[in-house]
C-alpha cells in the first residue's frame, strides 16, 4: 500500500509555505492528477474485486450519450497505462463529477 504524502511536513522541510491547491484541467498534466487521484482514493474492497473509493455508498444509473462514453473508455484507459490502479470508465466519470461539484459555489 502507498504511504500518503504529508504535504505540510514536506512545506516545512523545504522551509516553504503552503498556499493552497494548484488544479490542472486537462491535457498530459490533467491525467497525471487524475491518476494522482485515482491511487490516492481508491483501495480494493474486504471481499475483493475492483479498486474503487470507499467514501462512494450510493449507486446511481447515468445516463450517457455514446460520445461520452466513448470519451470515458479513453480516459480510463490512459489512466491504466499510466499506473497500477485498474479503473473502469464509470469511475472516472464519479471522480470527474465530483470535482465539478467542488469547484461550484452556492450562490
Amino acid at each position: 500500500m502507498k504511504k500518503q504524502l504529508d504535504m505540510d511536513k514536506i512545506a516545512r522541510a523545504l522551509r516553504a509555505e503552503r498556499r493552497g491547491k494548484v488544479a490542472s484541467t486537462g491535457g498530459y498534466f490533467g491525467a497525471l492528477r487524475l491518476l494522482a487521484d485515482v491511487e490516492t482514493r481508491f483501495r480494493v474492497p474486504k471481499g475483493g474485486g475492483r479498486p474503487t473509493d470507499p467514501r462512494w455508498t450510493e449507486r446511481r444509473l447515468l445516463p450517457l450519450s455514446a460520445r461520452t462514453l466513448k470519451r470515458l473508455e479513453e480516459l480510463a484507459g490512459k489512466v491504466r497505462s499510466q499506473g497500477d490502479v485498474e479503473i473502469g470508465p464509470m469511475q472516472v466519470a464519479a471522480i470527474l463529477l465530483e470535482k465539478a461539484t467542488e469547484g461550484v459555489r452556492e450562490e
